[in-house]
């Protein structure tokens, strides 16, 4: 308990950022060593601004806080999950602006292979009704295990996540207030559904008050949590659209679900996809295809025949990532195998180039060649 606490201290000190918060997560390892040299910043991160060495001497008020929440979470059965916990998403983890911990009420593994969130207007129409439940009962047949991320807002967020429970999916809900409510008050029976069929997720203590700035810092967590990103219904303007952008930013794929142009709930939707920010999105097939979601195909042996070529270090990390599984996303790869992005994403090129693998939609990575 003593990481968890001070992590949630870590989050409570003034003028200390999220941002911030994970730089100094990342660089130090944990948030028990950034309290342990809270003092003495500099000596062991010389690059560390003069305000922020100052804010890390100032705690007192984050270790009430801190002392505060753990009672709670203690009485309300809450996970805390911090950053270096196996439970904690680890997609999430890969994005720069990652929450250092997280709140969880649910009973699902937060890092199956396949996880969707589904976004849209809060002023949705029959249309976007239909699209969510249409979608999501034909995306159960196709790829039962598939979560459901959204915001429990009003509108295509709660429709994702009715229709979710009614096809017997998991669905998280991510809200931007502490667990001790549930906002709007309207969704709380569907939200108490949900701990038994998915959870409700959140970076905010308890008694945290109702801010609209709180509500677009939430969707940075819908979009890095998932593979991808789906846009229902949406006007030219909105928090799905910001979501959308963010899940783009974090190389993830992003769809929407086009609409007529005369009208307004189809006017973002149309846009992105026209601006090629969104993959063009008809029917659950489709999309299932190209994130490369099938079932497994049985690896034929007699395929890999050839022997394989001479590899660097980063690229033998990676096939051993993907040895006796059909395909896996590269965030799965980057997390597996501890490279950067950036790195994975250059030497599967390579591997490319020497016939090692090949590159599925939905960012999703098939090894060619296996050596016996």
């Amino acid at each position: 308990m003593t990481e968890v606490f001070n992590a949630i201290a870590l989050t409570q000190i003034a003028n200390i950022g999220t941002i911030s918060a994970k730089y100094l997560y990342d660089t130090l390892g944990s948030a028990t060593a950034v309290m342990e040299n809270r003092n003495n910043i500099k000596d062991v991160i010389p690059d560390a601004t003069l305000l922020l060495s100052e804010s890390l001497k100032k705690v007192d008020d984050a270790f009430r806080i801190a002392e505060s929440e753990i009672e709670f979470i203690e009485k309300k059965n809450v996970k805390a999950l911090c950053m270096n916990d196996a439970d904690y998403p680890q997609r999430l983890r890969l994005c720069d602006d990652a929450p250092v911990i997280l709140y969880y009420y649910g009973n699902v593994d937060l890092n199956v292979m396949h996880i969707v969130s589904m976004v849209g207007t809060r002023n949705c129409s029959q249309y976007g009704k239909e699209l969510c439940n249409s979608f999501v009962a034909d995306l159960k047949t196709l790829v039962p295990d598939a979560i459901i991320v959204s915001g429990l807002a009003y509108g295509i967020d709660i429709h994702s996540h009715r229709a979710a429970l009614a096809n017997d999916m998991n669905t998280i809900g991510v809200v931007a207030h502490g667990l001790e409510k549930i906002y709007p008050s309207v969704h709380r029976e569907t939200a108490s559904k949900m701990t038994t069929q998915g959870g409700i997720l959140t970076e905010y203590i308890h008694n945290t008050k109702i801010e609209k700035s709180n509500f677009l810092k939430r969707n940075r967590i819908v979009a890095g949590m998932s593979d991808c990103t789906i846009v229902v219904e949406s006007g030219s303007y909105g928090g799905s659209l910001v979501t959308a952008n963010l899940a783009n930013n974090y190389n993830r794929d992003v769809f929407a679900f086009p609409g007529r142009t005369s009208d307004e709930n189809s006017a973002g939707c149309n846009k992105i996809i026209a601006d090629n920010k969104a993959q063009l999105l008809m029917n659950a097939e489709e999309f299932v295809k190209y994130m490369g979601w099938g079932q497994p195909r049985p690896v034929q042996r007699d395929l890999f025949a050839d022997a394989m070529p001479e590899l660097s270090e980063d690229e033998q990390k990676i096939v051993n990532s993907l040895k006796d599984v059909d395909d896996k996303s590269i965030n799965f790869i980057v997390n597996e195998t501890g490279l950067g992005y950036g790195l994975v994403s250059a030497t599967i090129f390579e591997l490319e180039q020497k016939g090692v693998v090949t590159t599925l939609g939905g960012a999703r990575i098939k090894l060619l060649k296996r050596a016996f």
